[in-house]
């Protein structure tokens, strides 16, 4: 595909016998009349029309357009599609701003960015916050489409302000019967319908008592969150209370598991492996960093994966995937990783198959509890780098009408993280 310099004009004409741009164009709800003269030029001058009936039935129908409905299933049919207008001048619309839960985030992906020109109208969530008065830096967007309704249990808090993209007519009551069961009861909610359009609508009320009825088929809805004054919220900071989880005993404890995060330093996008996941805490905790963390959490035990995904629902994170298996023999299946964490099962065999496969800069983390893998984790440290740490808990307790400390077995924690390979300044040249 032609880059966007290589184009030699706006309409995406063809340079050296390279296809077109394939351009983008958000449409407003009000329709064509939204765009300004440059977007009309692409949209006039278009060979081809792709989009969704709502879209092309905006156009009228002229002999030397063609209007082309996208493909169902999408994915599998578009390679096809592009390659059968091969290249004709075609324009896509798509509405309001196409990145924002749109096709425009698709067609970059599978296609990349030197293929696709986005031409943004005004999104939905700017709409919305402009009629909500609320600041982009004070708000935050949680985008459902697509997505499990249990995501939004992540950005729930006391006082945030939440654009909430959702789909279905009864999106609106699913929210609030989610926010009354996570102890949002209190939250005021906002539904916004058909944005920019002169049927624009607009109904609130609160989560406890919603009866909004369906809602529009373009529709978002808005979030001020009221947290009960009995419920404690869920902080993002690593190191969630045991009562968080639904777990069999084997479950890291907080302080450890806080120690085991701030190894692993998880950053937007990272992948995770979890090997011997237990109740999936560190896993989840890690995923909840950011809605981009790809966590991989591998436990042999299927109850035990069972309330993996149970926790990981509860907690906000429905996107951690759950291998049933043995840790030695599913790393060869699994992505990448950014960071691994083994929390039980540690061998040689695995340690060295995990850092194999971890990128360079990536962090390495294994806890054992006997003396047979302190050892293990001695050699592995004599071998690899890295550091040791010996963890003892110990909780109040009570022992008769006094107290006094009971301890819990001393974690020994190993962790590691994996040079990035220098490169010779004089190939920088």
């Amino acid at each position: 595909m032609a880059s966007i310099q290589d184009a030699s004009s706006i309409d995406g004409a063809v340079t050296a016998g390279r296809p077109p741009v394939l351009e983008v164009v958000g449409v407003g709800a009000s329709g064509v009349d939204s765009l300004d003269a440059t977007c009309r030029r692409l949209v006039d001058e278009a060979q081809v029309v792709i989009g969704g009936e709502r879209h092309l039935a905006m156009l009228e129908a002229r002999p030397d357009r063609r209007l082309v409905p996208w493909p169902s299933p999408l994915l599998p049919r578009l390679s096809g599609l592009l390659a059968e207008l091969g290249s004709q001048r075609v324009v896509v619309l798509a509405s309001g701003d196409p990145l924002v839960s749109g096709i425009g985030s698709t067609l970059l992906r599978e296609l990349g960015a030197d293929a696709v020109r986005i031409h943004p109208g005004v999104s939905s969530v700017a709409l919305a916050r402009a009629r909500m008065g609320w600041a982009a830096e004070e708000s935050d967007v949680v985008t459902l489409v697509g997505r499990d309704l249990d995501r939004l249990r992540r950005d729930l808090a006391p006082r945030a302000r939440l654009v909430v993209l959702t789909s279905g007519a009864d999106a609106p009551a699913r929210v609030a019967s989610l926010l009354v069961e996570e102890g949002y009861a209190g939250s005021r909610l906002t539904v916004l319908g058909d944005l920019g359009s002169p049927d624009e609508s607009r109904a609130d009320g609160l989560a406890a008592s919603w009866d909004g009825g369906p809602a529009p088929r373009l529709h978002l809805v808005c979030v001020e969150c009221e947290a009960h004054p009995g419920r404690s919220a869920r902080s993002l900071v690593p190191g969630l209370g045991e009562t968080a989880y639904d777990h069999d005993g084997q479950l890291t404890k907080r302080v450890v598991r806080a120690a085991a995060l701030a190894h692993l330093a998880p950053q937007p996008g990272d992948v995770l492996w979890d090997l011997g996941a237990g109740a999936g805490s560190v896993g989840i905790e890690f995923a909840r960093q950011h809605p981009r963390n790809e966590v991989h959490a591998v436990e042999r035990d299927p109850v035990r994966a069972e309330r993996v995904r149970r926790n990981a629902r509860a907690l906000g994170v429905p996107g951690l995937r759950v291998v049933e298996s043995a840790s030695a023999d599913a790393v060869a299946t699994l992505p990448r990783p950014d960071a691994v964490f083994v929390g039980g099962g540690a061998s040689a065999d695995l340690i060295d198959a995990c850092w194999q496969a971890l990128a360079p800069g990536g962090r390495l983390v294994v806890h054992g509890v006997t003396v047979e893998t302190e050892v293990l984790l001695h050699e592995a440290r004599g071998r690899l780098g890295g550091s040791m740490t010996r963890i003892a808990v110990e909780d109040l307790d009570t022992i008769g009408n006094l107290h006094g400390w009971k301890p819990a077995r001393s974690i020994v924690q190993w962790s590691v993280e994996k040079p990035v390979p220098q490169s010779d300044p004089e190939d920088q040249s």
